[in-house]
């Protein structure tokens, strides 16, 4: 093994979870699913990943069984008798490579797809061309997509994944409300940084209610959107650890805390990342992420086809190595290449295929 890696090629154990390594698949949205059901291809494309050697894999987000969960009709549900049973033949088979799979639950909150004119729900609303002002969601409504991830919490335990992620990040449902560029509801979903948080919090509660107080939950969070890369939920320390305290009680046990560049600091003065603060705050283990590999983004790789080639991983390990966070998440560079950690570990980094949009009508 190349000893500078050994820090990544460590045990680690979330609850009563026991993981071989610390690489984690990002979850990366495929549509390869029609109907929403995941078919034998999906389950092969996550067994590459597990007999490559990924520690963790999370799924593409799932959507919940809500009917503004989102419009693309090829990407995986996680309900109905179908997608379940594929879902079942995905689990069976990451486990028959010894890899352990979470599935990340999704609502895109609000959203309007012009060519059908659907609209899905938001917390303050959305407006369509012509129209003043959108309608936010009602307390019926936030019970609803409660529930909903209640019943996609359940289906996951019982469908035999071994933990689960919420996706709370990008500017996505959960998001939504975290932010005020989106939330401006003065309710009691509304308010400052702590007081938008309730909502997320409560879909925390019903998950944990529903899966039991063992089973791995994880929660992936942004700082930046994708309408708005340079947004901010918390602006310094006081102000990330004051919003992530009321989702620790709640229940989260690992924040995956998604960023596009893993180097970056996330406040002045720190060279920590938003994974190293998130850390230090709350105690909570945490993922990294954001182009580990590689030397582009992964908003440049897909609005363009320029190429992210491949690059050294010394500071992620001496990071790793120091403790400021716990696992590290890889999206792009496992699309080409499903045995990336056992060529990590056999010191071969510079055989790694680069990353470019081309690759992704090939993915297997």
């Amino acid at each position: 093994m190349n000893p500078t890696a050994d820090a990544l090629f460590a045990p680690f154990a979330i609850k009563q979870l026991q993981l071989a390594n610390r690489i984690v698949m990002a979850p990366m949205t495929r549509s390869f699913s029609p109907g929403g059901v995941p078919g034998p291809d999906v389950a092969a494309y996550y067994r590459h990943r597990a007999e490559g050697g990924v520690g963790l894999i999370v799924t593409e987000g799932t959507y919940i069984a809500h009917p503004s969960s989102g419009f693309d009709p090829r990407v995986p549900h996680l309900y109905g008798d179908e997608a379940l049973a594929g879902w079942r033949e995905v689990v069976r088979q990451v486990h028959d490579a010894g890899g352990k799979i979470f599935p990340q639950l999704w609502h895109v909150g609000m959203a309007y797809d012009p060519p059908t004119g659907l609209r899905s729900l938001g917390p303050s609303g959305l407006k369509k061309p012509g129209e003043s002002k959108g309608d936010p969601m009602s307390q019926a409504d936030i019970d609803a997509v409660i529930e909903a991830y209640g019943v996609a919490a359940s289906n996951a335990k019982q469908a035999g994944f071994d933990g689960l992620e919420i996706h709370a990040a990008h500017g996505y449902l959960i998001d939504q409300f975290f932010w005020d560029g989106t939330n401006q509801r003065t309710d009691r979903y509304g308010g400052d940084l702590v007081s938008r948080t309730r909502f997320g919090v409560e879909v925390v509660n019903e998950v944990r209610r529903r899966v039991g107080p063992d089973f791995p939950l994880a929660l992936r969070f942004s700082q930046w959107k994708l309408q708005n890369y340079d947004a901010k939920l918390a602006r310094t320390p006081p102000e990330l650890g004051a919003f992530l305290q009321p989702l620790c009680d709640a229940g989260v046990d690992l924040f995956h805390c998604s960023t596009r560049r893993f180097w970056d600091p996330e406040f002045p003065g720190s060279n920590l990342n938003l994974a190293g603060w998130t850390k230090k705050l709350t105690g909570k283990p945490t993922v990294t992420v954001g182009s580990v590999t590689l030397n582009e983004d992964m908003t440049k790789s897909f609005s363009t086809n320029e190429t992210a080639t491949i690059v050294g991983i010394d500071e992620l390990l001496e990071r790793l190595g120091r403790g400021e966070f716990d696992l590290v998440a890889i999206g792009r560079s496992l699309i080409v290449n499903p045995s990336l950690p056992r060529q990590v570990r056999n010191g071969a980094l510079n055989d790694l295929r680069p990353f470019n949009r081309s690759v992704l009508s090939q993915l297997v």
